[in-house]
């Protein structure tokens, strides 16, 4: 069973990488205008939400092939992905199914986007949506962080160990690319080291899964 498990979790890793490494080829897509803005929020909120269930049901393998002595971290990581998935798959399923059907965008030059009775429900910088996405992925490190403890100090889970570590160390910075008052692209930039950090979780993950399906 604990093979099965692995397996599971090896291929809920593989998918959630597929789903990150997406996103982010989207995002200079977005900056050098390469298609439409339409397009790319399309793309862009696709690929973020083929990480949601994924992600959760690796943090679940990951649970049910750790030893039960470390399974409160384990227990705690699969809680607050549950919070990740929830805030993010339903912030997703609102853009694509109702926000950008209707015709709704926002770009760099216009922060605001576009303005109907639907500008409540676009995810533009600092609205409503906006923050619903940053608590869902503060959500994420902070479950890389408690399941970080989970491992062991040698081997393959060292190094498992210390990618999901940084990964939560670089949450101060994803939060200044959300939260800082004045949004630009250099602004977003902050938010840089996630596009090395978080698919690189997945790659660990996948690798750890690997490890333990033998």
């Amino acid at each position: 069973m604990q093979r099965s498990i692995a397996r599971i979790g090896f291929w809920a890793s593989v998918i959630a990488l597929v789903g990150a490494v997406g996103y982010v080829a989207t995002v200079p897509l977005q900056i050098l205008e390469w298609v439409t803005p339409l397009s790319n929020a399309y793309i862009a909120y696709a690929f973020s939400l083929i990480i949601t269930v994924p992600f959760l049901i690796s943090m679940l393998a990951l649970h049910h092939t750790t030893p039960v002595e470390k399974q409160f971290w384990t227990h705690a990581a699969v809680s607050l992905a549950i919070i990740y998935v929830t805030l993010c798959a339903l912030n997703y399923v609102v853009q694509m199914a109702t926000v950008l059907p209707a015709g709704y965008i926002w770009t760099f030059d216009n922060l605001e986007g576009t303005r109907g009775p639907l500008s409540l429900l676009n995810q533009t910088p600092h609205s409503l949506f906006w923050d619903v996405d940053a608590l869902g992925y503060i959500f994420l490190n902070l479950a890389t962080i408690f399941a970080s403890f989970a491992f062991e100090r040698s081997g393959v889970e060292k190094w498992v160990r210390r990618i999901f570590l940084f990964n939560g160390c670089i949450t101060p910075l994803f939060a200044v690319a959300y939260f800082y008052p004045v949004f630009s692209p250099s602004v977003l930039m902050f938010g840089l080291p996630w596009a090395v950090t978080v698919p690189a979780c997945f790659i660990a993950l996948a690798q750890l899964f690997r490890h333990r399906a033998k």
